[in-house]
């Protein structure tokens, strides 16, 4: 089904590809945190058929189809009263243009390592992503990268209201603990599907290096879409202390990160919330905001903050900011 899934957000990447001009980069994307899914034909993709089975969670009263819970215009809600009634461009988008932001994004805003978590989030904050997206002043520095080449070709196509519907919506939810963070020297080995890194089959283990490996915790059950179930972190040992030193300056490579994301990086005014967010996410936006794919005028004061960082760096402050609650 990921692979499915991953088919129909490939015409959009061909789109950002065709509209990005590249431009010489100081580090290339590292493919950890710029997860891309192997390129299928169509034929292959649509092969075989759905199975129509219903399948069903422990803690979840619902049932949905393997089609149902592929729909970008219908996702599955699996807690329905875990959060206030979804407005209609989150639980339905606008076909066929515009997909549900609960499908992604999940019902309760928790999000995947392939996009953002948008739980607690500002509204206008996101009401100004949207608008980047579609002035081209946010897109990746990793043109395959196609959940975010899908924001530009679809999510832009929302209008106002219901941008600003859905920025209510989950700038209204709670944030909570999704993603567990372990330091550790091996990790499993992963392959890409679903735009996200997967355990491959036969539970072999290999160095983690430099890289942050991020991972469902139950991978059956991130496949259904369940908003219940959250994501392990792997991180080099050693990588947390390392990030809090920059992330508080004391490293001298960059500044203060509560100066302008709030007392324990939970936000502030219009500004996000760094803690308890997607480390793979998290380093995407430092290298992009770094090599200028992200570059409104808000975001021109954290090209001071990132200018000397390596991705090393990058991976130890995303992984001190995911270890906060957030």
């Amino acid at each position: 089904m990921m692979a499915l899934c991953g088919f129909f957000f490939l015409a959009a990447a061909q789109n950002q590809i065709a509209g990005t001009k590249s431009s010489p980069l100081r580090q290339p994307p590292p493919d950890w945190a710029f997860a891309i899914n192997r390129a299928t034909g169509e034929s292959e993709a649509a092969a075989d058929p759905l199975d129509a089975t219903p399948r069903h969670l422990p803690d979840s009263e619902a049932s949905f189809t393997l089609a149902r819970i592929a729909d970008f215009f219908n996702p599955p809600d699996w807690h329905p009263a875990d959060h206030p009634p979804m407005p209609l461009v989150v639980s339905r988008g606008r076909a066929p243009e515009v997909f549900a932001c609960g499908y992604c994004h999940l019902p309760n805003g928790q999000g995947r390592p392939e996009n953002a978590s948008l739980a607690g989030l500002p509204a206008a904050y996101m009401v100004q992503q949207l608008a980047d997206f579609k002035s081209g002043l946010r897109k990746s520095s990793e043109p395959r990268h196609a959940p975010t080449s899908a924001m530009i070709k679809n999510e832009t196509k929302a209008n106002a209201q219901e941008i600003r519907d859905a920025a209510e919506y989950f700038s209204a939810l709670k944030p909570r603990p999704w993603i567990r963070v372990v330091e550790t020297g091996s990790v499993p080995k992963t392959q890409v599907a679903g735009w996200m890194l997967v355990p491959e089959a036969g539970g072999e283990t290999e160095t983690i290096g430099a890289r942050i490996i991020e991972t469902p915790e139950n991978l059956e059950r991130t496949e259904l879409r369940d908003d219940h179930s959250g994501f392990i972190a792997y991180v080099p040992e050693g990588s947390i202390k390392k990030g809090k030193a920059l992330a508080t300056g004391a490293a001298g490579k960059t500044l203060r990160c509560a100066t302008c994301h709030g007392r324990d990086l939970r936000g502030k005014d219009k500004v996000p919330a760094l803690a308890g967010r997607s480390p793979s996410y998290m380093v995407r936006q430092l290298f992009d905001i770094q090599s200028g794919a992200r570059a409104p005028a808000a975001v021109q004061p954290m090209k001071t903050v990132v200018t000397k960082l390596t991705v090393d760096d990058m991976a130890a402050i995303a992984a001190y900011t995911a270890s906060l609650h957030p």
